[in-house]
């Protein structure tokens, strides 16, 4: 990043004039030492947590170190909680709830940061593994909203668990190490793409021909399906699984290799999976560093956001709800009516990732109301599509009290919408949250090429997000 007196002085973000200003210029050098010590965690996280399970275990990990008690132990402990005590809650392994007990009466609310760490990728199906014509394939099933010509010819790592019969449960992880294979989606040669080309961007891959190529190898001695079998033989003295063990398999292919820093002036980070691990790894950042808080802090980071938020691990389970019923059954206070209290007079920041401009693709935002990067943190006060359809769209009132917040710890932030009117549109898990009456707004970091296989944010915004998320669960007003 570019350097600056050592001596200088925060700048004061209250006005317009002043946050269209680029905030590197103003940081001082215990900033820049910051925000570089930020950014290559954050980096780490994304090059070793690529699926919902990898980055649950991280935060877990995280919060032990930090001091934070499994409430599963806490509970058959028999023990009571009180201010200052930090719980973590988890379920199914893919969505986690840390919560860090506050002085004040859990009854006025709490300070709420959810995120979302499932992300855009090719799954295995149930019966994946086949045969044609000398190679062996697996069969995919996509996951999220993607663009599906730009999942081919890509280096894939194979990520997941294999559930066996017996109880036992075996990871997999190929393609991460420089010593090991990878995987890819093949396209047709140029030479031979005449009516393919012809095709609408939409379908110039299917999502059936997302199907990737694993092996070209026959077993020696075999005459039908000899590839496959080779396969078979080679996952079986690896990993001890049959063919069978897919069936209660959880297998994804992801963009293989590590995140890394982008541009000549490494301002910029490109990784996979960025949508929304950004806002999960400085949600929990802010999260761990916080000591002793008045008003009880919570960081959710949940899972199937990007189809949906269906399922038990998604924000539209009962997994967070029924966290908080137990937390305040420890703390002395159980029943529906305080759990119902709490949930009312709490505040959230979805934490998402918004669409940042790109000056390639002008046209499809509104350069007054869109997020630029290196900019600063984003709110959204509604996503949705067209007519703010699906869209939480958070009150006036709460949105000049994150704008006080934000001014008062020195956060840089930008307002902004997703695009154009009537492009297209978006939506998080705000308006779930919501449903319990509680004050919810949209906030995040600018992405470019969301949802690509490779994503682009500023060191500047993840920096920014950060202060904002540790500003908005350090502030104690309601």
């Amino acid at each position: 990043m570019p350097s600056k007196a050592k001596n200088a002085k925060p700048a004061n973000n209250t006005g317009m004039d002043a946050r269209k200003k680029a905030p590197w210029l103003n940081y001082t050098d215990d900033d820049k030492k910051a925000l570089d010590k930020l950014a290559k965690g954050y980096i780490d996280f994304l090059s070793e947590c690529k699926t919902e399970r990898e980055s649950t275990d991280f935060a877990v990990a995280a919060a032990e170190k930090a001091g934070y008690k499994d409430l599963n132990e806490v509970i058959k402990a028999g023990k009571k909680l009180k201010a200052g005590d930090k719980i973590y809650a988890v379920g199914m392994k893919k969505c986690v709830a840390l919560f860090n007990i506050g002085s004040e009466p859990i009854e006025d609310g709490m300070s709420i940061l959810g995120a979302h760490i499932d992300t855009c990728r090719l799954d295995l199906k149930q019966n994946p593994l086949y045969e044609s014509d000398g190679f062996a394939y697996l069969d995919t099933h996509y996951y999220g909203g993607i663009k599906k010509y730009q999942w081919v010819t890509l280096p894939l790592a194979l990520h997941g668990v294999v559930a066996k019969k017996d109880g036992s449960v075996v990871e997999i992880e190929v393609g991460e190490s420089d010593k090991d294979p990878v995987f890819c989606v093949t396209d047709l040669l140029i030479h031979l793409a005449q009516e393919q080309m012809e095709k609408k961007a939409a379908i110039v891959v299917t999502g059936e021909n997302l199907d990737i190529l694993c092996g070209n190898y026959p077993l020696e001695g075999e005459e039908k399906d000899a590839v496959k079998k080779n396969v078979l033989k080679l996952l079986n003295d690896k990993y001890g699984i049959e063919e069978e063990d897919f069936l209660s398999a959880e297998l994804t292919f992801v963009p293989a290799g590590r995140a890394r820093e982008m541009g000549f002036d490494r301002s910029l980070i490109l990784g996979y999976g960025q949508d929304d691990r950004v806002c999960s790894y400085t949600s929990l950042a802010a999260m761990l560093e916080t000591k002793k808080v008045k008003r009880t802090a919570c960081c959710l980071l949940v899972d199937k956001e990007e189809i949906g938020s269906v399922g038990a691990t998604g924000m539209q389970s009962r997994f967070f709800e029924n966290a908080l019923a137990e937390l305040l059954a420890l703390m002395g206070q159980p029943g529906d009516l305080t759990l119902r209290r709490v949930l009312a007079n709490s505040r959230m920041l979805s934490s998402d990732v918004s669409s940042g401009y790109d000056a390639l693709y002008a046209s499809a935002f509104d350069k007054k109301n869109v997020a630029y990067l290196g900019k600063g943190v984003v709110f959204n006060k509604f996503t949705g599509a067209r007519g703010k359809s699906g869209s939480n769209d958070a009150n006036a009132e709460y949105l000049g009290q994150i704008r006080d917040i934000m001014d008062k710890n020195n956060v840089r932030f930008q307002l902004s919408e997703l695009g154009r009117v009537d492009l297209g549109g978006g939506g998080t898990i705000a308006y779930i949250m919501a449903l319990y009456g509680m004050n919810v707004i949209d906030s995040g970091v600018p992405v470019l090429s969301m949802h690509a296989p490779w994503e682009v944010t500023s060191k500047v915004d993840v920096y920014e997000a950060k202060k904002a998320y540790a500003a908005f669960i350090n502030d104690s007003r309601r």
